[in-house]
C-alpha cells in the first residue's frame, strides 16, 4: 500500500510557488490495478516519481508499505558502462535475488534486444534501454508494478508482450499495476479503479468507467 497524505509538489520562482502537484491524498492498496490520466503537464510524472520513490514532496507525506518497480525509473538508473546482463545482474541481487542466471536469460529473451545484451548499456538507443527495464522489473514480481507509456515502445507484437505481461500479474492477484496511458481503451481493458490529475490537483478517484467518461467529457 502507498499512502498520500495531502501532498504538494513546487518550485519556487520569482513569481512564488509554482505548483506541480496541490494537495493530492490518494490510498493506493495493492487490491486493484489503477489508472491515471491526465494531459501532458498535468502532474502524472511528478505523482509517480513520489509513488516510486524517486523524489519528495516539499509538503504531506508519503508512506511506502510495499516493494514499487518502475521500468522508466529503472531505465534511468543503469550503469552506462555495464552491459545488459551485468545490469539485469545487479538489480535481481538488490532485490534479493541470488540465482540470477535464470532470470537473465528470460530477460535476454523477452527485451528482444539479442547480441545487445552482452554490450554497454550507453550503446543502447532510448527504445532498447526501456525495453530491457520493462523484462528486468518485471523478471522479479513487485508489489506494486509502475507502467508508463511503456506499450509505446517496440512494434505492435512487443506492445502485445507488454501487455500480456501486465495481464499475468493482474490475473495472479499478487501485483498491483499502476498504468499511465494516454489510451483510455487500455486504460479500460486494463484497470479497475482511475484517478484524474488536472492541472496539479486530483480531480477525480474512482471506479475506471466513471472518470474515463468523465475525463472524455472534457474534450467534446
Amino acid at each position: 500500500m502507498i499512502i498520500l497524505d495531502n501532498v504538494s509538489k513546487y518550485y519556487p520562482t520569482k513569481f512564488g510557488r509554482n505548483y506541480v502537484l496541490r494537495d493530492v491524498s490518494i490510498t493506493l492498496p495493492q487490491d486493484r490495478n489503477i489508472g491515471i490520466l491526465g494531459v501532458n503537464g498535468a502532474g502524472k510524472s511528478t505523482l509517480l516519481r513520489l509513488l516510486g520513490g524517486m523524489d519528495t514532496p516539499n509538503q504531506g507525506k508519503v508512506t511506502r508499505h510495499c516493494r514499487v518497480s518502475w521500468p522508466l525509473a529503472l531505465s534511468g538508473g543503469f550503469q552506462g558502462s555495464m552491459t545488459g546482463r551485468e545490469n539485469t545482474r545487479f538489480v535481481c541481487r538488490i532485490h534479493g535475488v541470488r540465482d540470477t542466471q535464470e532470470v537473465e536469460e528470460w530477460v535476454k529473451e523477452f527485451s528482444e534486444i539479442g547480441k545487445h545484451f552482452e554490450l554497454p548499456i550507453k550503446t543502447y538507443s532510448s527504445g532498447m534501454q526501456v525495453r530491457l527495464a520493462f523484462a528486468v522489473a518485471t523478471s522479479v514480481d513487485p508489489d506494486i508494478l509502475i507502467v508508463d507509456e511503456t506499450l509505446s515502445v517496440g512494434d505492435v507484437f512487443f506492445q502485445q508482450k507488454c501487455e500480456d505481461r501486465i495481464q499475468h500479474f493482474i490475473q495472479s492477484g499478487d501485483v498491483t499495476v499502476l498504468f499511465v496511458s494516454h489510451s483510455m481503451e487500455q486504460v479500460e481493458r486494463i484497470c479497475q479503479r482511475a484517478v484524474w490529475i488536472e492541472k496539479g490537483d486530483l480531480r477525480m478517484d474512482g471506479p475506471v468507467d466513471e472518470v474515463c467518461k468523465a475525463y472524455r467529457e472534457q474534450f467534446n
